[in-house]
């Protein structure tokens, strides 16, 4: 049998990818909500990490935030005559770059932040 290892649910790095991974599925919100009573008095790198994590998942794809959905649903509105739509994928293709290149800087900045204070 392979080790299983233990998962620190409240380190940085771990916040960040959770709330990014969960915000895509539940939107940004409920994740935000179900981790701070397990907090109880957490540091502010903690709750950054959450809040970064869970704001900056919008930006991934068409489902992590709500008011994407709505715009594009007006924008396909306003546009109907010239037949413009923005799929998943399209909007993914700029989305996920753009969500790895934020979660990359704040990683650093979690870094950043550890080291020096």
């Amino acid at each position: 049998m392979g080790q299983h290892r233990n998962l620190n649910i409240s380190s940085i790095p771990v916040l960040l990818t959770i709330s990014v991974a969960l915000s895509q599925f539940i939107s940004n919100v409920p994740p935000v909500a179900l981790y701070l009573p397990l907090f109880g008095s957490g540091t502010d790198a903690q709750i950054t990490a959450l809040s970064a994590g869970s704001t900056i998942a919008g930006n991934l794809s068409v489902l992590g935030a709500a008011s994407n959905v709505i715009i594009i649903q007006n924008a396909e509105k306003r546009n109907r005559n010239r037949n413009i739509t923005l799929t998943f994928f399209e909007f993914a293709r700029i989305g996920v770059p753009m969500t790895i290149i934020n979660v990359v800087v704040y990683f650093l900045f979690f870094i950043f932040l550890v080291h020096f204070t």
